[in-house]
């Protein structure tokens, strides 16, 4: 059997792509070009699908609870979303202002100093954990005074003191300590609290 002449490798010129124009063969180069732009093609669809994935979980996330930026990203991270879509995903619900690290640390440090009695100190190694950076740490922390860290241990050894009235005064201002050590207050507020809530107990 004999082919034509006038395609490449001695191949009738029909069995090779045409250009845009209909008129020219492809070379063997051209068409694996077009191959490599259909694999473009198919990996910025991919890209766009996995980003509305992201996307849709951080809503979900979101609507569960304010969250860092930090925690949004590990949740995606885990769920193997690719690192470049993360952070397009991220980015754009920072701009929009769903993602704000401010904020978060001044939601997160408001409750837990109001659920959990948590000192300054606490607080500034919850947020640093949560991925809020320091300055805005700084920021959120400034609010908070030595006196207000005082008021809170005073607050909490009142109410733990009571549960420990039949106590012997040495055991019960020991575990009062070890109570207020744990919640990130100095010794010396621990101290003075201790001494606050004896007195209000013997009131």
């Amino acid at each position: 059997m004999k082919f034509e002449s006038g395609g490449p490798s001695g191949f009738p010129d029909s069995y090779f792509l045409k250009d845009s124009e209909g008129n020219q063969p492809l070379s063997p180069s051209a068409l694996e070009s077009a191959h490599d732009r259909d694999d473009q093609a198919l990996d910025a669809q991919n890209f766009e699908k996995l980003e509305r994935r992201a996307k849709n979980m951080l809503l979900h996330q979101l609507s569960r609870s304010i969250k860092s930026t930090k925690q949004l990203r590990d949740y995606l991270v885990k769920r193997e979303i690719p690192e470049p879509v993360i952070e397009s995903a991220i980015e754009r619900f920072t701009e929009a202002g769903l993602i704000d690290d401010l904020r978060f640390a001044e939601t997160f440090a408001a409750s837990k100093r109001s659920t959990r009695g948590l000192s300054t100190s606490a607080l500034r190694r919850e947020l640093a954990a949560k991925g809020i950076p320091s300055s805005v740490i700084d920021e959120v922390l400034a609010e908070y005074s030595q006196e207000d860290d005082l008021r809170t241990a005073i607050k909490l050894a009142e109410k733990r003191i009571r549960a420990m009235a039949h106590l012997d005064r040495e055991v019960r201002q020991r575990r009062l300590l070890g109570f207020l050590g744990r919640k990130g207050f100095s010794s010396s507020i621990c101290f003075s609290a201790i001494k606050a809530a004896e007195q209000s107990l013997n009131q």
